[in-house]
């Protein structure tokens, strides 16, 4: 059973940084696409970023240029590199990987809140 578990997240000042990480249970080369989404109180969830499995990433305009989506195979863990944050990224942050083959599933992780403060 895949299982998906964020960490990294907190309480910070507007322009600081965290690392969110996202554990799989399973080898994270298996999955099509992963991603960070995340939901703000009253909003709906969005997509913050992508990178597929042959290495394409994408990024949300909100996020471009001060998040980073990586990943560590050997460790089976990705990664959501947040700087220069801002109050409006004060959200919980879930991680999501899609797998195809034979069929199209979607596994979700339990979230991480992050919270700026200006």
């Amino acid at each position: 059973q895949v299982q998906l578990v964020e960490s990294g997240g907190g309480l910070v000042q507007a322009g600081g940084s965290l690392r969110l990480s996202c554990a799989a249970s399973v080898k994270i080369s298996s999955f099509n696409v992963m991603g960070w989404y995340r939901q703000a109180p009253g909003k709906q969830r969005e997509l913050v970023a992508t990178f597929t499995r042959l290495g394409s990433t994408y990024y949300a305009d909100s996020v471009r240029g001060r998040f980073t989506i990586s990943r560590d195979s050997d460790k089976n863990t990705m990664y959501l590199q947040t700087n220069s944050l801002k109050p409006d990224d004060t959200a919980v942050y879930y991680c999501k990987a899609e797998d195809y083959y034979p069929r199209r599933l979607d596994y979700w992780g339990q979230g991480t809140q992050v919270t700026v403060s200006s």
